[in-house]
């Protein structure tokens, strides 16, 4: 893979490969004059008196642009604990125009039409050429080896083989490129060059070899499973497509149960894991029997807080290990050769169940709402009574309630929600048909 240094390399072999054609060609004794090849801006190229115009064909790299085709082939490069898996890689198109130059007749031409052959007869370059020109490179001649970027550039080790292929540019191109170069107009012919693949030395995270394939051993013959096939197009992992609450809600409650689809989720043993974003606390439940490979349910803890003393204190059963928020949900799935697997995660909101009571404090309305799994400390806690909303003092610790007092609220039915951190309590009924609105009773 070529390093840092690719881009002068190529620039530099073109430059090489221009002055041997002319030389090897005895371009000088058909034109009856010395000539030289450059790799200059066009503005430092054309002289402004003809007199002193030498004879010169000169190489420009006016423009490069990433490889349309591989530019993201390298994507990812890191694992999601932010380890480099594979050393980013730059894939780049060099865009060269080629200028014959002369202050005597016919002389550009000439050396136009030595160029324009040699790049015809050599649209791609061999890996052995480019070493041989690389290494007679003049460069050795200024710098020490150790700092020489021509060899230094590895181009000729690099996987893609360099391509040169003739590109049409229109004269309105060609004014716009001579306007911003600044210099008088002379003949020119474009050239493409690709690919240049630049990569850096970076140590990465090696791989593991291979033990065994499929799983665990066979205790009694020593092998291993081997690969296993599947007869369909699905995935043969644990797969999440959907997670859902099953009253259709889109956000889930303790009390009741949340239904997954996917692929692959049946196993000896199966687990459906909720992790809170951004910490380590995870909540594992079991799945509601029986277990499909396309779909199954996981029953939420009870709303109701436990009895003092209880075994299922500080585990997923209890209602107070939840917070009101957003989860991510996993499955794990244990094969009966002990092989664990574990799905992609997808998001899910816990919403707080809540009920309203509603006091009567002169004109003005007290309105109570019940929470679970409690509110914890440092949330934000808004009530909502139809279209109106008030505040509420975050808690210092976990409270179950909230209240709040409202001016105005018209008498008869009105929806009250509970917001925290703000996911609203569902105030829809779709267990009936059509869904209509859960109230309470304003005096």
């Amino acid at each position: 893979m070529s390093n840092v240094l690719a881009i002068a390399a190529v620039t530099q072999l073109l430059k090489d490969k221009l002055n041997d054609a002319l030389i090897n060609g005895e371009a000088s004794q058909a034109m009856g004059a010395d000539f030289t090849v450059t790799a200059l801006p066009p503005n430092r190229v054309v002289a402004e008196n003809v007199a002193d115009q030498p004879t010169q064909l000169n190489l420009f790299l006016y423009r490069v642009s990433p490889n349309a085709a591989l530019r993201n082939s390298d994507l990812p490069t890191r694992n999601k604990a932010g380890e480099l898996t594979c050393r980013p890689r730059l894939a780049l198109d060099l865009h060269y125009i080629l200028t014959a130059v002369s202050g005597e007749e016919l002389h550009a031409e000439i050396l136009l039409g030595y160029a324009m052959q040699l790049f015809h007869e050599t649209a791609m370059l061999p890996r052995e050429a480019i070493r041989n020109a690389l290494e007679l490179a003049m460069i050795d001649e200024i710098l020490p080896e150790e700092f020489d970027p021509i060899r230094a550039s590895e181009i000729a080790d690099q996987v893609e083989m360099l391509k040169i292929t003739p590109r049409t540019l229109s004269m309105d191109d060609m004014s716009k490129l001579w306007t911003a170069f600044q210099a008088s107009y002379r003949t020119t012919v474009a050239y493409d060059v690709s690919l240049v693949l630049i990569e850096r030395e970076l140590p990465t995270r090696a791989t593991l070899p291979v033990l065994s394939r499929g799983g665990l051993r066979d205790p009694v013959t020593g092998r291993d499973p081997g690969v296993s096939l599947r007869p369909d197009l699905f995935p043969s992992v644990p797969t999440l497509s959907r997670v859902l609450s099953a009253d259709d809600h889109p956000v889930i409650r303790l009390g009741g149960a949340v239904s997954l689809e996917g692929f692959a989720l049946d196993g000896a043993e199966v687990t459906v894991r909720f992790r809170e974003p951004g910490t380590q606390t995870r909540l594992e439940l079991p799945p509601r029997a029986p277990v499909a490979g396309s779909r199954l349910s996981v029953d939420l803890p009870p709303a109701a807080p436990l009895a003092p003393g209880s075994s299922l204190a500080g585990t997923a059963n209890d209602p107070a290990s939840w917070r009101i928020g957003s989860y991510l949900v996993d499955v794990s799935v244990r094969s009966t050769d002990g092989r664990v697997s574990t799905s992609n995660a997808l998001p899910i909101a816990l919403a707080p169940r809540s009920a309203a009571s509603v006091t009567p404090a002169g004109e003005d309305m007290t309105l109570t709402l019940t929470s679970a799994p409690p509110i914890r400390a440092g949330q934000a806690v808004e009530i909502l009574a139809g279209q109106a909303s008030r505040p509420v003092t975050s808690p210092t610790t976990a409270v179950s309630e909230a209240s709040a007092t409202f001016s105005g609220l018209p008498a008869g039915p009105l929806p009250v929600r509970l917001r925290v951190d703000g996911i609203d309590s569902p105030v829809i009924d779709r267990t009936t048909s059509p869904p209509s609105l859960e109230t309470v009773l304003i005096p």
